[in-house]
């Protein structure tokens, strides 16, 4: 039995020794591959706006080439470093609707539009005022008046609520070619605008010679009407804008007047200054022309706005537009005069001395009187009385117009016949009042007692606009009739 034991015994020997080897290899596999430490799936997070840029939004009246030209200068500049500002997003909608976008938190700047709009924004406690330090050191480089117009809001309480960025003046640039080409000769007041020679191109051609545009789309249109109703006052400028509207293709914008005279589709438009000077570039046949006595100069503002989510870095992009950001009038696409005088200095500044030469001429002008909060106070139903009695129903007031020159120009009328007629054709609407059913009569003082109503209430803007419409095409059709037209 000894020999079957002693082989029992090896084979236990040998199963032990098996054992021993598996368990060792398992417990060196189990040592030696350990999982390796876990790794964070993603960075740790960066402490809050430590990299995040800052967006700063712009509500603009200006051209896309401004906004464009302003951007790519500015975010080069150590200013946007400073304040960590990375883009700028700009807005460009009808002043209507700058309220609306302001109190909803949308806009940081407000840039561009005239001080009437910025005015209007003041007084509606949209505009909060200048703290930066180096906000109020550009501001202080801009002259606090400019022919005698101010340059700022400063409100009550001694702070700046806006500043003019760039200024502007009224008038209306002629092509001289054109002229000659219509037997024209050069005007020089708005009265020459309305007159029956600048109209006869209509009766000889079959063409407008002046070019005008809707202010319910051009705030700088808007402007030069005002400025003609203060002018003449208010019964005779309504006269002169219904002649000169007469008288004119319109535009529903202002470029498109420039660019018509440019090209030569007519022979005078009303434009600011700086599309005058742009014309003059474009096209050498071309003259802006500042009627005297009959213009202002404009402060055109910009305003840190109320409700700013970037009221520093905002204030940081103001101060850069009253500094370095002058440099963007002297582009020869853009052609503005600065609010800031220091930039002809600079070495772009000195190649443009037709520009500062323009500056200086505008120092000098011979500047009307003008109610910025006269004009506020109707201005709304203005441009809309204007809309819709003189542009929305130009062909009839040029059918009557035509008419009674065809037979002035004949010698079919005499000259008091001719102005009994003008008389009757430019005189302020009769009609009823939506509210109180009563017949009433356009006048100054109507217009402004009905102005806040005619803001805040569609229905009665809707009704009145009708009325004014249907009361204008009445009024033109009967004229024409008399004519035997």
């Amino acid at each position: 039995m000894r020999p079957i034991n002693r082989a029992i015994s090896s084979v236990i020997l040998i199963l032990i020794i098996v054992i021993a080897i598996v368990a060792g290899v398992s417990i060196y596999m189990l040592i030696s591959q350990r999982p390796p430490a876990q790794k964070p799936s993603k960075p740790p997070a960066e402490k809050e706006g430590a990299a995040k840029g800052i967006v700063i939004s712009i509500i603009s009246r200006h051209p896309t080439d401004i906004l464009v030209k302003a951007r790519e200068m500015f975010l080069k500049s150590e200013l946007a470093r400073k304040y960590n500002i990375t883009d700028i997003k700009t807005i460009v909608i009808p002043p209507g609707l700058w309220e609306r976008y302001i109190t909803s938190g949308q806009a940081d700047v407000a840039w561009g539009g005239g001080p009437t709009l910025f005015d209007f924004l003041y007084t509606r406690g949209l505009l909060a005022p200048l703290t930066l330090p180096e906000a109020l050191e550009a501001a202080a480089q801009v002259p606090d008046e400019i022919a005698g117009v101010p340059m700022k809001r400063v409100g009550e309480d001694g702070k700046i609520y806006w500043v003019a960025a760039a200024i502007s003046s009224f008038g209306f640039t002629v092509n001289h070619k054109r002229l000659r080409d219509y037997n024209l000769t050069v005007p020089h007041s708005w009265r020459d605008l309305a007159s029956p020679e600048l109209g006869r191109p209509l009766i000889v051609y079959g063409e407008a010679a002046l070019g005008i545009a809707d202010p319910t789309q051009s705030t700088s249109n808007t402007r030069m009407y005002e400025i003609i109703l203060q002018r003449y006052g208010w019964r005779e400028g309504w006269k002169i804008l219904t002649l000169m509207a007469a008288n004119a293709i319109v535009y529903s914008a202002s470029g498109d007047v420039r660019d018509a005279v440019i090209r030569g589709d007519i022979a005078v438009g009303i434009t600011i200054d700086f599309y005058g000077y742009t014309a003059m570039m474009v096209n050498p046949s071309c003259e802006y022309i500042i009627p005297k006595g009959e213009s202002i100069v404009n402060g055109d503002p910009i305003a840190l706005v109320n409700g700013s989510k970037h009221p520093e870095a905002a204030q940081a992009f103001i101060a850069w537009v009253l500094t370095e950001g002058q440099k963007v009038w002297l582009d020869p696409e853009i052609n503005r005069l600065p609010a800031n005088p220091s930039v002809f200095d600079t070495p772009e500044g000195r190649n443009r001395s037709d520009l500062r030469k323009a500056y200086e001429t505008t120092l000098k002008t011979r500047a009307m009187k003008f109610n910025d909060t006269l004009a506020l106070l109707y201005e709304q139903v203005m441009q809309w009385y204007f809309r819709a009695t003189l542009v929305e129903v130009n062909d009839y007031l040029k059918a009557a117009w035509k008419s009674l020159l065809a037979k002035y120009f004949a010698g079919a009328l005499s000259s008091e016949e001719l102005n009994r007629y003008v008389e009757e054709l430019t005189a302020p609407l009769n009609f009823t009042d939506p509210t109180t059913g009563e017949e009433v009569t356009f006048t100054e003082d109507y217009a402004i007692s009905i102005c806040q109503k005619f803001i805040s209430d569609a229905s009665f803007r809707d009704a009145l606009i009708t009325a004014w419409k249907k009361a204008a095409i009445d009024k033109y059709e009967r004229i024409l009739e008399e004519l035997g037209g």
